[in-house]
């Protein structure tokens, strides 16, 4: 069974860094393509990051330079540096495992708050 932990959200100042983790069960994060997502109130669900078997990283274009997926292998937990934050950052951030398409896996979700 396939279980998605989050933790790491908060309230953070423009300007300032959190780092969210994702512990995975059920699965090997080394073998597979994890993600992570954000819903921001009132927008869809955006894609902010992936990480994939071969450790290629990919970004949306809003985030770049300012956000870093990794994943530590032994402890089967993906991270999401998030550096100089904007209040437009603010959104609650999900991590994300896709066994095939269609069939998605999501952890709680964890907030983060971004103050002006």
């Amino acid at each position: 069974q396939v279980r998605l932990v989050e933790s790491g959200g908060g309230l953070v100042q423009a300007g300032g860094s959190l780092r969210l983790s994702c512990a995975a069960s059920g699965i090997r994060i080394r073998l597979n393509t994890m993600n992570w997502y954000r819903r921001a109130p009132e927008k869809q669900r955006e894609l902010v990051a992936a990480i994939t078997s071969d450790a290629s990283t990919n970004y949306a274009d809003s985030v770049k330079g300012r956000f870093t997926i990794s994943r530590d292998n032994a402890k089967n937990t993906v991270y999401l540096q998030m550096n100089r934050l904007k209040p437009e950052d603010t959104a609650v951030y999900y991590c994300n495992y896709q066994s095939r398409p269609g069939n998605d896996y999501w952890g709680q979700g964890t907030q983060v708050t971004v103050s002006s």
